[in-house]
């Protein structure tokens, strides 16, 4: 039995069993996404809030799905209190009912917060980012924006992407001169998609395709490419081994995680205490001191020197070079553009693992150092093994949490 089945078989029992102990009674269960991201949550929120409160906090983590969300709502027996959501999942289940529509006078002023951090059910618990991240130590001169990424004459060598229409298609566009406040009008567009397919095409030779948050660092780290589109969270971590992995944050792209209270909570007086708590400068700053995620409070981004603060995604100067990812777009479009992406894109070649029955090696597919790999039909394909994590996630868009 794997841990979603025993978490369903809890949470089944807890709504069957009701709770309605005095201990049960006293706490908050906030949900939040995997281990890293929880022990950090717990020392800059959990414990500091119930000792202010003297309201103890249960924690337990997700992958992101609204299973639980939809039981408890259709039981109308709410176990869980707050939880951390993306902003797809936020706008989904905002819509459906699933989270109460937030009372920002009981948490704060809406002008406190960074654009994208302020919904109708959600607060900004932080902003990520991915970036232009580039080796300078491979790279002769200093790439600072995706017009460089694709001058392979000037910056010769791989480079990496994501294999994943979503952000991948934006980074094409900012490439091909398109200003960042018209991204996605333009993408809306056929001849927009086009264009973005065909600016692609221009280095589709020189890619090496990453699928997993932690895949980019290690590339780098392994010489397999020179640059690349990079959740900087991870880059973060990376620059602490290795100084000469660099950011360049013109054009990089960026939104928010947010808190939302699930509907039908009994302890939503609770609840507003929690997010009035986490949306404080100085509990943000306590957050961003453990992972390189963005503060979405303006005013905690004073507590940090300089230095620190212009590495952070929500820095003022970083956001002013940002692209702020259009979710109502992705949650119209998306469908078609992945479908259109992936036909487009080599699959990666991977390993058969122990508990496929039926598996077929494509007939063309992309190594880990970004050369093709080609087969007879009813012959082994001939790869070596990367060891990498090429999953991790529900993938949690940014991937923190192992």
């Amino acid at each position: 039995m794997n841990w979603r089945m025993i978490f369903m078989a809890a949470v089944a029992g807890l709504l069957a069993a009701g709770v309605d102990s005095a201990v049960a009674a006293s706490e908050l269960t906030i949900i939040s996404f995997g281990r890293s991201e929880q022990k950090a949550l717990i020392k800059a929120y959990y414990a500091p809030f119930r000792q202010a409160t003297g309201i103890p906090v249960k924690s337990f983590s997700y992958d992101g799905e609204t299973t639980e969300l939809e039981e408890m709502a259709k039981t109308k027996n709410t176990i869980w209190d707050v939880i951390q959501v993306e902003s797809g999942l936020l706008q989904r289940g905002c819509e459906s009912g699933l989270f109460e529509k937030l009372d920002y006078a009981r948490i704060g002023s809406k002008n406190d917060f960074i654009p994208g951090a302020v919904s109708d059910c959600g607060v900004g618990l932080f902003a990520w980012s991915m970036a232009l991240t580039y080796d300078s130590e491979r790279v002769k001169g200093k790439p600072g924006s995706w017009a460089d990424f694709w001058d392979v004459a000037r910056f010769p060598g791989q480079r990496g992407l994501r294999r994943t229409a979503k952000y991948t298609l934006e980074i094409a566009l900012l490439a091909d001169g398109v200003a960042p406040r018209d991204i996605y009008t333009v993408l809306a567009t056929p001849e927009g998609v086009d264009r973005a397919f065909h600016k692609l095409d221009q280095i589709k030779d020189h890619v090496v395709w990453w699928e997993a948050a932690p895949q980019p660092a290690e590339f780098l780290r392994a010489g397999r490419m020179v640059m690349t589109s990079a959740y900087t969270l991870w880059i973060a971590r990376e620059q602490k081994k290795n100084k000469n992995v660099k950011v360049s944050w013109d054009g990089s792209i960026y939104d928010v995680d947010s808190w939302a209270i699930p509907k039908g909570t009994p302890k939503i007086a609770e609840a507003y205490r929690f997010l009035a708590f986490a949306s404080k400068p100085e509990n943000q700053k306590a957050l961003s001191e453990q992972l390189a995620y963005g503060p979405t409070s303006k005013k905690t981004l004073s507590l940090f020197n300089p230095e620190m603060a212009s590495q952070l995604p929500s820095a003022d100067a970083n956001l002013r070079r940002a692209l702020r990812v259009d979710v109502a777009f992705w949650l119209t479009h998306g469908g078609e553009l992945e479908k259109r992406f992936d036909s487009w894109a080599p699959p990666i070649c991977k390993q058969q693992a122990e508990d496929e029955e039926e598996y077929e090696e494509p007939a063309y597919c992309q190594d880990i150092h970004g050369k093709p790999q080609t087969r007879q039909p009813g012959s082994p394909i001939s790869h070596e093994r990367s060891d990498e994590v090429h999953s991790g996630h529900h993938e949690h868009e940014h991937g923190a949490h192992p």
